[in-house]
């Protein structure tokens, strides 16, 4: 996966939808990673890790936008919660990736 030029992410938030910044290590770059609403584990929306260039190096994160407000689930895979956060309306949420899931 190519990584993503210098302004590239437009981020579609604002009344009653926000959006997710999931910071991960390098060493997931091109991984899927899912999130749902807390309450309906099944409606799961997910994207890719990328690389992404920025003022004094790169980091790795997944940028998901235009989710309605609320309480999310990320999932370290199809069936492991990995942990929670809120997204606000009209506002980025992140999340940094612990590097202890990693390991194993």
């Amino acid at each position: 996966m190519t990584p993503s030029g210098q302004g590239t992410v437009m981020l579609n938030i604002g009344d009653g939808i926000g959006a997710l910044i999931i910071n991960t290590p390098g060493g997931m770059h091109g991984r899927e990673i899912e999130v749902s609403p807390v309450e309906d584990p099944a409606r799961r929306t997910h994207a890719a890790v990328r690389a992404r260039y920025v003022w004094g190096g790169v980091c790795f994160s997944v940028v998901l936008d235009s989710l309605p407000e609320g309480r999310y689930t990320v999932w370290d895979d199809p069936v492991t919660p990995l942990g929670e956060i809120d997204v606000r309306s009209g506002a980025v949420a992140e999340f940094t990736w612990p590097v202890a899931s990693l390991v194993g």
